[in-house]
């Protein structure tokens, strides 16, 4: 049996900011490489920066931006660690960068 192939992946962003996830799979599927490029540059590269940082710092991250948002992101559990306060104000800009994508 033939199956179709799968047009989707995994999204952390998507805990956050859904419809920043959504348009950067449409733009990708509609081969609009430039937009995507452009989207990933501004919203998307400047936090892999900052998780990239530290071994774990997905979750940490991820976490603290879920906390700026309102969400229950809650504190790390060991071995991690939480991001620092100036990491924590690069987040706020990160935040800031997705506005029209926050529900």
């Amino acid at each position: 049996m033939k199956t179709a192939p799968l047009r989707t992946y995994p999204s952390s962003i998507a805990t956050v900011a859904p419809r920043l996830s959504l348009r950067r799979h449409e733009l990708a599927a509609s081969g609009r490489n430039e937009e995507l490029t452009a989207l990933m540059n501004a919203s998307v590269i400047p936090l892999y920066a900052i998780r990239a940082r530290r071994k774990g710092y997905e979750v940490s991250t991820m976490k603290a931006l879920m906390n700026m948002a309102g969400l229950r992101g809650g504190p790390v559990r060991p071995p991690l660690v939480d991001v620092t306060p100036e990491e924590r104000e690069e987040l706020r800009a990160v935040l800031e960068s997705w506005q029209l994508f926050l529900d």
